[in-house]
Parts: structure tokens; C-alpha cells; sequence
């Protein structure tokens, strides 16, 4: 896979991360399904009261997911996932950004699902800027609460699949 426009997120560097994690209720499996699954994928993803318009999706690794995230007072943030790295059912490492070629916002995104011993499984966000600066701003925007909102959303929607 060739590597971003911008290398700095071929490094990582904890003064440039955000790192959320939450333990979901249900195994290792399932909750990797809701993030790979392109059915699943866009039913819960974002913050609370966001909906996703899917325009493409190809979770594959060098595939793209595209689409706008709408806000509850009717703004279209527009974005662009491209996969780049899956090793079901442990991990999975994408490039996130506005839906545009050389995004100079764009940040990497890893998550990993470890499978505890009583079936639930401990999921961690790491998101990966490209500077301080970049990374300061993604929280005063509110990165954190919009990344937990959407664990929280990731949860009850798996909970519904284990139905």
C-alpha cells in the first residue's frame, strides 16, 4: 500500500495520539463483524445523534469508505476512510479525513478487539495526527466525547446483534 501524502503519520508518536478503549459486552467476533462488515458498518457509526450517507464502501484493505456524517442541526461533515490494514479479528488501521485528495487533516486510526476470557472484548481507538497542534485541535473539537459517543452507539448496536 503506498504510504499517506503526509509522512509524519508513518511515525507514531504519543504527543500526537488520542487513545480511547471501552469493554463491550459481547465477543471478540461480533464486535469485529459491526466494524468490517459493510452492512453493519455505517448503522452505527459517529456520535450520538450523527447519521452516515454511504456513497461507497469497500472494507478491504486499499479500499475507500466515503461518506458524509450528518450532524443533528443538518451539517454535512464529509469523509473518507481508506482501510489499510485488517487482521480479523484483532485489528484494524484505516486513514480518516474529509472526502478530498491529499487531506492535510487527514489522521490514522488504528483499533484493536482483544478477546477477555468471559466473552466480552476490550476494543481501543488510537487516532494518530500528524502534529500537536493538529492533534490539541481534534480534542478541542471534541474528538474525545464524539470517540466515546460512538463506542457507546458501537455497543448497543452490537448488543441488537446478538439478539
Amino acid at each position: 500500500m503506498t504510504s499517506p501524502a503526509n509522512p509524519a503519520l508513518s511515525q507514531w508518536s504519543l504527543d500526537r495520539e488520542i487513545v480511547m478503549s471501552r469493554v463491550i459486552d459481547a465477543p471478540r467476533d461480533l464486535v469485529f463483524e459491526a466494524w468490517s462488515d459493510p452492512k453493519h458498518l455505517p448503522q452505527w457509526f459517529g456520535p450520538k445523534g450523527f447519521k452516515v450517507e454511504t456513497f461507497e464502501i469497500d472494507v478491504r484493505v486499499g479500499g475507500v469508505w466515503r461518506f458524509n456524517m450528518i450532524g443533528p442541526d443538518g451539517t454535512v461533515y464529509p469523509n473518507r476512510m481508506r482501510f489499510r490494514r485488517i487482521e480479523r479479528p484483532s485489528l484494524m488501521e484505516m486513514d480518516h479525513g474529509v472526502d478530498q485528495d491529499e487531506d492535510p487533516g487527514m489522521f490514522r486510526f488504528t483499533v484493536t478487539f482483544a478477546e477477555q476470557s468471559n466473552g466480552k472484548t476490550v476494543l481501543m481507538m488510537r487516532q494518530l495526527a500528524s502534529s500537536t497542534a493538529q492533534r490539541d485541535g481534534m480534542i478541542g473539537f471534541g474528538a474525545v466525547e464524539y470517540g466515546y459517543q460512538t463506542l457507546d452507539k458501537l455497543a448497543a448496536y452490537v448488543a441488537g446483534m446478538k439478539r
